[in-house]
This record gives structure tokens, sequence and C-alpha cells, in this order.
């Protein structure tokens, strides 16, 4: 099945946010609480960390494998592990409406 981005919803990456939560990945650092960008739908704004937002920008047709082998070489997390966060990120996604399957 592939996953598409709402095309309703409108998203942007903050810059300053997305450089800090890498120097902190680089350095080993959590970084899960850092927010790298945003996204409105339906009058809501969802925050997404650095992974979220990774995950996001890969909603562009790709399959849930397809998203976790792009990860893989970014993430330094076992497959196993980097798909259970990655279906977990989509169904929250698909259950605020942010998301299509085809």
């Amino acid at each position: 099945m592939k996953i598409f981005r709402n095309p309703d919803a409108q998203w942007r990456e903050e810059d300053l946010y997305k450089e800090q939560a890498y120097k902190g990945l680089d350095a080993g650092e959590d970084v899960a609480e850092i927010g790298t960008s945003i996204i409105l739908h339906s009058g809501k704004m969802h925050s997404l960390n650095v992974l979220g937002t990774e995950i996001w920008k890969l909603c562009d047709g790709k399959t849930v494998d397809e998203i976790v082998s792009e990860l893989k070489t970014g993430f330094d997390v076992e497959a196993s592990v980097l798909k259970d966060d990655v279906n977990e990120f989509l169904a929250t996604m698909r259950e605020e409406g942010l998301i299509n399957e085809e």
C-alpha cells in the first residue's frame, strides 16, 4: 500500500529547530522533543520531531518498507525498531486524516 500526505494539509520545516535536532543527534543526545516541522490541518497544528518530519516527507507514494529502507541510512537504529516507529507514526497520521493510502 502506498502512502501519501493529505494534499489539504499545509506544512513547513522549522530550519532553526531542524539544525538543532541534527546537531543533537550527531552528539548522541535525545532529540525526540524538538519540533522540526509543523502541519496545519482542519484547524489543528501538529508538531513533528526529526524522525516524524523525515517520515512525513517520505509519504509521497512510498510503501512502509520503502520508507523504512530510506530512513535506515540516516538513523542509527535497528530496522525492526524503526519499522515499529514508522507504523506507530503512520497510525497517528491516519487517525488525524493527514495521510491517504492507495
